[in-house]
């Protein structure tokens, strides 16, 4: 490790340590527990929250260990909290670039992440503008997938809708004219508010219009509008078929959403719901958005 990378290092441990005293447990939903010896959230405390070991964790913050990736630097972030700036001098300290906003590495708003913790007994996720899933609540992952292992172009799951015919296994054939529908007024909307030179949107934009043929129709058809609130008809391998409100909360500058299911009415779908705790994130293939 060269001498800069090292000063690096160390100031990566210290700065990790300082936001780990200021959170208190009970903001991370954690409980604060009888005995204590410090104010703020223990190192396995952190590594718990971010999915790191705690071994891995203690090197971090001693300023050494290996270079943290991406999604650690972005699963931190989370852990603590972190405004966009620090999270930004985060990958910095760590000798990573800055993500783009809208990529999967993309900084989780504080708020959105308060809100979603706020929600354990209903399936909720917070994803980008492009259907990018950033981070997910067990109960989501038991309803709709796990969604952290995809990378690149294919961790958007509009993508994955319109090139991997798998992505359509979570909804009933019947529905996927009118997803498909949904999916390409959104993007439009997505793109017409972000800066018209934005590569990731244009990128995503001309692959698809090039790959699928039913994008391109649709996209030809001008249609625009976001996806604020939807019934839907999801597939679980274990439930059958699951019919939910899907509820959206816009951050301030609309590159993020939280998304919340909750039972459809007239239907036995609060029941299903109910036993995803049970069931867990067993048989679940990929997911909708």
């Amino acid at each position: 490790m060269g001498d800069m990378a090292a000063v690096r290092y160390t100031e990566l441990g210290a700065f990790l340590r300082s936001r780990r005293d200021r959170i208190r447990p009970a903001d991370v939903g954690l409980p604060a527990g009888p005995r204590r010896r410090v104010p703020g959230l223990r190192r396995d405390e952190v590594a718990q929250l971010a999915g790191a070991s705690v071994d891995y964790y203690n090197e971090l913050e001693r300023g050494a260990g290996s270079q943290p990736s991406e999604q650690m630097i972005a699963a931190l972030a989370r852990a603590l909290r972190l405004t966009a700036d620090e999270c930004a001098y985060l990958h910095r300290l760590a000798g990573r670039p800055v993500p783009v906003p809208g990529g999967a590495a993309s900084h989780v708003h504080p708020g959105m992440l308060d809100l979603l913790q706020r929600m354990p007994s209903t399936p909720a996720q917070v994803i980008t503008d492009l259907h990018v899933t950033l981070v997910q609540n067990p109960l989501a992952v038991a309803l709709l997938g796990d969604h952290s292992g995809y990378r690149g172009a294919r961790a958007s799951f509009v993508h994955r809708w319109f090139t991997e015919p798998g992505a359509r296994h979570m909804y009933p054939e019947a529905d996927h004219a009118t997803q498909s529908r949904a999916f390409v007024a959104d993007l439009r909307a997505a793109a017409a508010r972000r800066d018209a030179k934005d590569v990731e949107v244009t990128s995503m934009i001309c692959t698809l219009r090039d790959t699928s043929a039913e994008f391109a129709a649709l996209w030809a058809e001008h249609d625009v509008a976001f996806r604020r609130d939807d019934r839907k008809r999801i597939r679980h391998p274990a439930l059958g078929v699951v019919e939910v409100n899907c509820l959206n909360l816009f951050s301030e500058d609309g590159r993020q959403r939280l998304l919340w299911f909750t039972p459809a009415l007239s239907t036995d779908s609060a029941d299903l719901l109910d036993l995803l705790a049970v069931l867990g994130t067993q048989d679940v293939v990929d997911s909708a958005s």
